[in-house]
């Protein structure tokens, strides 16, 4: 085949995909799906089975095998900023979620009032909203447009429903909890609000948000869901990875070496009183497992157990609401997407009530975490944790599945892509546009892409690039190239595409490069605090101390 006939060949194929997905864009604005976002807490990369974990994830795995799994999927590292990206379509940055080098942000600070949710953005094409689980957004639920909302706010015991609201008011515990698991009630929700939609307005779409708490810390979870898991993780976190790494290479999900274990790299924060809490067992580093004594492995491997026992009952009950979603014939034109808020936590602390050394482990007495030993198994094959941007921390696991919108059944998406990309997404799909203002007030463009070619081509998706700050860890993506730095620490280069397990640091060898990305870095940095500059916040504890005087 000459050149000529190639390049004919090759525009054939760009004008029939680019036809494919106006196509779909086309049907989907005649008959927009239902959308349901179901979010996980902590959750590693590796931690489904179809992204090679060995935790039994039955359901996940089907919804990859008849959908798409990308591969490159970003969120914040954090969890209330990764929500404000979700929902607004927004960095966290430009909306006070999140803080800057030089303006206050973070979990206590307000959007601006043209940040609207994905609700009020989805109201002009009839959706009607739910929201189950986890918030942690600012501002009550049903002001940010949802009609129906359980606000999980007791996330230090997965046992009861003490905390919780209602459609933003406090919700009444029964007095017998006997039986009631966070993760289960997140779910009754769900699918009540979901058979309510079907009976009261079947014809007009709806946006279902299902946030777990599972399975971030505590570790809590039901005794048979721990059975199933006990002595699984006693060979230890050296050889765990091994296994979950070869899995990975097996599917074509990463073609990357392995990361080493960062012996020298503990939690995000030191809280020595917890290590004195939680007794011998703890070990804060992942240090070589044939290190540790017999007593530190056997804790060790609960805790992952009881991780794993967690993933397991969120597989579950996204089983139950799937098989309701099945019995309201809303299934076909239901997009659904999986997500996790960000990578698995390396955080030892106790909080909540403390710990009772003598309850069982992943009862509501104990208060565990899973520590940096075997979050770097649930983060495998990538670097760090939770809160970092290096990969670990802001790598998530990404299934699209749509039966009337998705025919590549069971296939890899290697498009970079990122929680900011939601909000466009589900617009375009929705028939919608973006708005640029709200109420009148101007709204800055929103920074992401829409996904929607991609579910048509593993194609890549143009834009400038992406761009992470949290706690004074920062990076920036352009291309396969990622510049990186944790907090006080020089850039590293790496290239994404052969090392994304960023173990050869290029710096050194492509200086040039590393000048270009941290002007593109300084640029997004200093356009995002011109537009949060505006309407300036002050933290909440000089609130309050004005508030006081």
């Amino acid at each position: 085949m000459n050149l000529r006939t190639l390049l004919k060949v090759l525009l054939v194929s760009l004008l029939a995909l680019r036809v494919a997905a106006e196509s779909e864009r086309t049907a989907a604005a005649a008959d927009p799906p239902n959308i349901v976002f179901i979010l996980a807490d902590d959750m590693g990369y590796s931690d489904a089975g179809c992204y090679g974990s060995e935790i039994h994830t039955p359901n996940l795995d089907a919804l990859a095998a008849s959908g798409l799994r990308y591969t490159q999927f970003y969120n914040t590292a954090r969890c209330w900023p990764t929500r404000a990206a979700l929902l607004t379509g927004y960095y966290p940055q430009q909306i006070h979620r999140d803080a800057l080098p030089s303006l206050p942000g973070g979990s206590q600070q307000r959007r601006q009032t043209w940040a609207r949710l994905l609700p009020d953005l989805l109201r002009p094409a009839g959706y009607h909203c739910y929201h189950s689980g986890k918030w942690h957004v600012d501002g009550e639920v049903l002001a940010g447009g949802f009609e129906r909302s359980l606000n999980v706010r007791n996330d230090g015991n997965f046992f009861t429903a003490k905390g919780n609201l209602l459609d933003d008011k406090p919700l009444e515990p029964n007095a017998d909890e006997r039986g009631y698991y966070t993760t289960i009630a997140t779910v009754d929700h769900a699918i009540d609000c979901l058979q309510q939609h079907q009976q009261q307005a079947a014809k007009t779409p709806f946006f279902q948000y299902i946030a777990f708490i599972a399975p971030h810390f505590p570790l809590h979870a039901l005794p048979e869901d721990i059975e199933k898991y006990r002595d699984r993780y006693l060979a230890g976190w050296d050889v765990l990875r091994r296994e979950r790494h070869q899995r990975q290479q097996a599917a074509g999900l990463v073609n990357t070496p392995l990361s080493a274990l960062e012996t020298d790299i503990g939690p995000p924060y030191h809280f020595p009183e917890a290590l004195q809490k939680l007794g011998p067992g703890e070990v804060n580093r992942p240090l070589p497992w044939d290190s540790l004594t017999t007593e530190q492995q056997r804790f060790q491997a609960t805790k992952m157990a009881i991780h794993a026992a967690m993933v397991d009952r969120m597989d579950q009950e996204i089983g139950r609401y799937l098989q309701a979603l099945q019995q309201t014939g809303q299934r076909e034109n239901t997009l659904i997407f999986f997500a996790s808020d960000n990578g698995a936590s390396a955080e030892i602390m106790v909080r909540h009530g403390g710990h009772d050394p003598q309850a069982a482990p992943g009862s509501a007495a104990s208060y565990l975490c899973l520590g940096p030993g075997f979050s770097s198994v649930a983060n495998t094959p990538l670097r760090r944790h939770k809160t970092w941007v290096h990969e670990g921390g802001i790598s998530s696991p990404l299934i699209v599945n749509w039966p009337k919108g998705i025919r590549r059944a069971g296939e890899l998406n290697t498009a970079a892509a990122h929680m900011i990309d939601i909000v466009p997404t589900v617009m375009e799909l929705a028939g919608l546009t973006v708005p640029d203002s709200w109420e009148g007030e101007l709204r800055p463009p929103t920074p992401g892409k829409s996904l929607v070619p991609t579910f048509a081509a593993d194609m890549p998706i143009p834009r400038d690039c992406l761009w992470w700050l949290h706690e004074g860890n920062r990076a920036v993506r352009v291309g396969d190239w990622k510049l990186v730095a944790a907090k006080n620490d020089p850039w590293e280069l790496y290239n994404v595409a052969s090392d994304r397990a960023e173990q050869t640091n290029l710096a050194s060898q492509h200086p040039e490069k590393v000048r270009e990305l941290e002007a593109v870095w300084q640029s997004q940095t200093d356009e995002f605090t011109a537009l949060a500059e505006k309407t300036r916040q002050e933290p909440a504890q000089g609130r309050q101390k004005k508030k006081q005087q």
